[in-house]
């Protein structure tokens, strides 16, 4: 069958390569650093929850991100980012460590304020996070000889001023630990990115702020919001 018209495909820069990571689905894990839970409300260690991006909210590189429409308190959410490169389902943790592609820094971008409403009536709040370029990425480092690390600093600034910083160390669920539950809801695929939570210190963004983050041995991604 032809397509009655052709789409772009998101596609994210492998760092040091002239190689493109195509995007094919994007899966997010809520509440996945203590700290952070406990700033949200929440206490208890619980299983992993995802949520779902457009495979078109990423914004390969990072740059100028537009102040999205119908929110007045956008959140800033910097992340570990999973790329997959083997498919597979219902994995066990070990297996799951195999399947990974490689990985990057990348930014949730949030609706807080439609979040908690949506939250307050019990409806859905895929608006809140959603939403075009929602998701800006930096380059997708490929996962060396060493294998997946166990530790790294992550942090971001806005205007110079640092406001989150932790270590993936500090992850309720490390990323073997996540593809693994991920893997018994759905197929992973190559092409799957799996943002995996965010540490404590979110905070409101303003049109004008520059963004600069980063994962210890990942790099970079700066994002100004316009």
């Amino acid at each position: 069958m032809r397509a009655a018209f052709e789409l772009p495909h998101p596609c994210v820069p492998v760092a040091g390569e002239d190689l493109g990571f195509p995007v094919r689905r994007l899966w997010c894990v809520g509440r996945n650093y203590a700290e952070h839970a406990r700033e949200m409300g929440f206490t208890d260690r619980e299983p992993p929850f995802f949520f779902a991006k457009p495979a078109d909210a990423v914004v390969p590189g990072g740059g100028p991100v537009a102040y999205p429409p119908q929110t007045a308190n956008l959140h800033h959410e910097i992340e570990l980012v999973i790329a997959v490169g083997k498919g597979g389902r219902a994995l066990s943790a070990a297996q799951a460590a195999g399947h990974v592609f490689g990985l990057a820094v990348g930014l949730d971008l949030t609706r807080r304020d439609l979040q908690a409403a949506f939250k307050a009536k019990g409806q859905p709040w895929e608006m809140a996070k959603a939403f075009d370029h929602s998701a800006p990425i930096g380059g997708i480092h490929r996962l060396g000889a060493g294998g997946l690390p166990e530790r790294a600093g992550i942090w971001l600034q806005v205007n110079g001023v640092e406001r989150q910083r932790s270590d993936i160390a500090q992850m309720i669920w490390n990323v073997p630990e996540i593809l693994a539950h991920l893997s018994a809801f759905v197929d992973l695929a190559p092409g799957d990115l799996v943002f995996t939570g965010t540490p404590e210190g979110v905070g409101p963004l303003q049109r004008g702020d520059r963004l600069r983050g980063g994962i210890d041995g990942l790099g970079e991604l700066a994002v100004e919001i316009v």
